[in-house]
C-alpha cells in the first residue's frame, strides 16, 4: 500500500495563491478562494484533497486517466526505465526502444494506412504537429495554396497558438488575438442546441453540408484539412447524429482534402472502441492522440499518419523541421506501451462498449432524463453530458450563462462527486475500471444535485 504523505495545506494553498498560476483558471477567483483544492492522493475512481474529502472522479482527471489510479506497475515499468536511459531525444536520426515499439503497437490499433507515429507531449502539440505537417504535405505535392483549415464552432483542439485557432471557441480567441490566418469554422453537429426538434439524419447531413459549403466559398484548391472529434468532448460531450461522418468523409475525399480525427479524448477505449473512428466507421488521414494513450500518467501524445503522406516526405528529400526535446520521451513511452498492456489485458474498450456504457446510458434515461431541470440526458461509451434547461420539453435555457449548470456542479461536488459545467451541462468521463456500484453513485448523485439546485433556483 502507498504511503500518503502528510502535507501541510494551509502553507501549499499559501504557496498556491503566491506563486502557482493553474491552467485555464481565473487568478482573482483564485485568490479570491484562498487558493486551489489541492488533491493529494487517489485511488481506482476515487481522488482525496487536502481536507480529507473524497470525492468519485466523474471526470476521469482530465479525460484522460482511463486505466484509473493506483497502477503500480505503472509506477514501476517507469521506474525501470529511468534507470536503464531517462532520457534521450530523437532528434538527428536518433531513436530509443519504447518509442520505436510504441509506434509499432499504435500503428497497430490504428490500422489500414495510418502506419507511421510522430510523438509529441500533449494533445495541443499532436494538433500543432497536424497543422504543421498539412501544410508541408500540401507544399511538397505542389499546392501550396492549400493552407486553409476548417473546423468547428465550439470544437476544442488545445492551447497553443495554432491548436487553439484550430478550435472554435470564442472565449479562447479573444485572448492573443486568435484565430490566426487560415482556418475557418462552421457549425457544429449539436442536434440538442442547434437542430433541436430536427429529424437526427436530416440536422446530420444540414451540419455536414455546412463543410461542403464552407468548401465551396473558400475554394477547394485552397482547402488543406478538415479537423474534427468524433465526439466533441471540451465542447460539451456533443454526440453526432448518425451519418454524419460518413457525409464528412464524403465531402473531404470529393474535393480531395485530408481527413484529421482529433482523438485526444475519444481514444483509447473512452467510446467503446479503440478511436472514435473506428466507432463512427470513417478513415481518416490523420490521427491525433493524447489523454488515454498513458492514461496520463505521463505526459505523451501521438500523431498517426497515413502512408501516403509519409511517402510525399520521404520523396522530396527534405527534413521534417519539427519536434519537440521531449518527442518519443523513453520513460513516457515505455509507460504508455504499459497502459495500453492493461487496457488489452483488462478489455477496457470490450467491457466500455458492452457493459458499463450501456449501464450508464440506461441509468441516465431512468434516473437523469426525467427530472424537470434535465432537457436532455446523453452518452455514449464512457462519456456522457446532462443538458440543464429551464422549460421542460424545450431547449430554453435558464438565465446567467451557464449559472444553473455551474450549480448542479457545485452540489456534485460537495456530494463526493468531481464532474465538470460546460456552458448548460454537467459533463462526464469516468475511468474506464469504474464498476456498475460507482456509476450507481454518478448518477445517484447528480440527481440529488439537481434537486438541490432546483430548490435554489426557485428560491431565487
Amino acid at each position: 500500500m502507498t504511503t500518503v504523505r502528510n502535507h501541510d495545506i494551509a502553507t501549499l494553498r499559501q504557496l498556491d495563491m503566491a506563486h502557482h498560476l493553474p491552467a485555464q483558471s481565473s487568478y482573482a477567483l483564485q485568490q479570491q478562494l484562498g487558493g486551489s483544492r489541492v488533491i493529494t492522493h487517489a485511488q481506482g475512481c476515487t481522488i482525496t484533497d487536502g481536507d480529507g474529502h473524497s470525492l468519485l472522479d466523474g471526470m476521469a482527471g482530465l479525460w484522460c486517466v482511463n486505466v484509473g489510479y493506483g497502477r503500480a506497475e505503472l509506477a514501476e515499468v517507469a521506474r525501470a526505465q529511468m534507470l536503464e536511459l531517462p532520457f534521450y531525444n530523437t532528434f538527428f536520426r536518433t531513436a530509443t526502444p519504447p518509442p520505436i515499439e510504441l509506434a509499432a503497437r499504435l500503428a497497430g490499433l490504428l490500422g489500414g494506412e495510418l502506419q507511421h507515429v510522430f510523438f509529441n507531449n500533449s494533445g495541443s502539440e499532436s494538433n500543432d504537429t497536424v497543422f504543421r505537417l498539412v501544410r508541408t504535405y500540401w507544399a511538397l505535392k505542389g499546392q501550396p495554396q492549400r493552407t486553409v483549415f476548417i473546423s468547428r464552432h465550439n470544437a476544442y483542439h488545445g492551447s497553443t497558438v495554432a491548436s487553439a485557432s484550430l478550435g472554435g471557441m470564442d472565449f479562447m480567441h479573444v485572448q492573443g488575438g486568435l484565430p490566426i490566418p487560415g482556418v475557418e469554422h462552421v457549425m457544429q453537429p449539436y442536434l440538442f442546441g442547434e437542430g433541436f426538434g430536427e429529424d437526427p439524419e436530416a440536422f446530420g447531413a444540414r451540419a455536414a453540408a455546412a463543410i461542403e459549403e464552407r468548401i465551396l466559398a473558400v475554394g477547394p484548391e485552397n482547402v488543406a484539412a478538415f479537423i474534427g472529434e468524433p465526439v466533441q468532448g471540451a465542447g460539451g460531450v456533443i454526440i453526432p447524429p448518425p451519418g454524419y461522418w460518413q457525409k464528412v468523409e464524403a465531402i473531404c475525399r470529393k474535393y480531395g482534402i485530408l481527413l484529421v480525427a482529433d482523438e485526444v479524448i475519444c481514444g483509447f477505449g473512452r467510446l467503446g472502441a479503440w478511436f472514435g473512428f473506428q466507432h463512427f466507421g470513417f478513415t481518416p488521414d490523420i490521427v491525433s492522440m493524447a489523454k488515454g494513450l498513458s492514461s496520463g500518467y505521463l505526459p505523451i501524445s501521438a500523431t498517426g499518419v497515413s502512408r501516403e503522406i509519409v511517402e510525399t516526405l520521404r520523396a522530396s528529400g527534405e527534413e521534417f523541421t519539427h519536434g519537440y526535446t521531449y518527442s518519443g520521451h523513453p520513460v513516457c513511452a515505455a509507460v504508455a506501451l504499459r497502459n495500453l498492456d492493461i487496457i488489452e489485458r483488462e478489455d477496457l474498450v470490450g467491457r466500455t462498449a458492452r457493459d458499463t456504457g450501456p449501464y450508464l446510458a440506461a441509468a441516465l434515461a431512468e434516473r437523469i432524463a426525467p427530472h424537470p431541470l434535465v432537457g436532455e440526458a446523453r452518452s455514449l461509451g464512457l462519456i456522457g453530458a446532462v443538458e440543464i434547461v429551464a422549460e421542460k420539453g424545450t431547449n430554453r435555457r435558464h438565465p446567467g450563462g451557464g449559472k444553473a449548470a455551474q450549480m448542479v456542479r457545485d452540489h456534485c461536488i460537495a456530494r463526493g462527486l468531481m464532474v465538470r459545467a460546460v456552458r448548460d451541462a454537467i459533463v462526464m468521463s469516468p475511468p474506464l475500471v469504474i464498476t456498475h456500484a460507482e456509476l450507481d453513485r454518478l448518477v445517484d448523485t447528480i440527481r440529488a444535485a439537481l434537486d438541490a439546485a432546483q430548490a435554489d433556483l426557485a428560491g431565487a
